[in-house]
């Protein structure tokens, strides 16, 4: 079974993660993406985060249409900071034998563009394969008091305006994905919540139903 990781906050997870999943899985022949919700990111402070009860329970919710997508816990379950290097060793052992080949280790540009930061780089490169996507960002809403902060020495990928040279500088292999890039992020939808905006088909629907049920991210009727 082919398998790739796809590591975030899926805060919330929308429609812009599940296209890129369906693209690994048709492009790329992959037969499972495991998401991987963070507990702690290493690279940056989370605003408006919500629990990671909450987090999985999106992801869990959407993918009960979908066998080829599951919320795998291992990083929450494990507590502390979340580093991709301890995510994949846990992950090797776990499908010992079902496992064909490498696991895939999906990124967007802006991660990849500071991959060289990661703990373990080097060691991930060669223990996976590593799938860079195609991401563009825009903003039509002012989303001052909802951006994560960058931590460390990193930048925020696409706070850097050369970012889009990874494709070309990447020191290790690496699969461009040829992917559908839709703009769409998790702050500017936890924005557009909180300020009363448009953002009904950003999300899945049972994304849609449990943030309006729980009444996530500031959402008021």
């Amino acid at each position: 079974m082919k398998i790739a990781i796809f590591g975030g906050t899926f805060n919330p997870v929308h429609i812009g993660h599940i296209a890129l999943a369906d693209d690994v899985c048709r492009s790329l022949g992959y037969d499972k993406i495991l998401f991987v919700p963070t507990f702690i990111p290493p690279h940056k402070k989370m605003l408006h985060v919500e629990s990671a009860e909450n987090r999985v329970a999106m992801l869990r919710n959407t993918f009960k249409s979908d066998s080829r997508f599951e919320t795998e816990t291992c990083e929450i379950d494990r507590g502390g900071v979340s580093y991709t290097i301890d995510t994949v060793h846990t992950l090797i052992e776990k499908y010992k034998g079902q496992l064909e080949g490498k696991f895939g280790l999906i990124m967007g540009q802006e991660n990849a563009f500071e991959f060289n930061k990661w703990k373990g780089a080097e060691e991930l490169a060669s223990i996976t394969d590593i799938i860079i996507a195609q991401r563009q960002k825009t903003i039509t809403v002012d989303t001052e008091g909802f951006e994560n902060e960058n931590s460390g020495e990193y930048t925020g990928g696409f706070n850097s305006s050369d970012y889009l040279k990874v494709f070309s500088q990447f020191p290790f292999d690496y699969v461009p994905l040829k992917n559908l890039i839709l703009p769409v992020s998790s702050t500017e939808i936890r924005a557009r919540i909180a300020k009363g905006a448009g953002w009904r088909y950003l999300v899945p629907q049972a994304v849609y139903d449990y943030i309006i049920e729980n009444r996530l991210y500031g959402y008021e009727k």
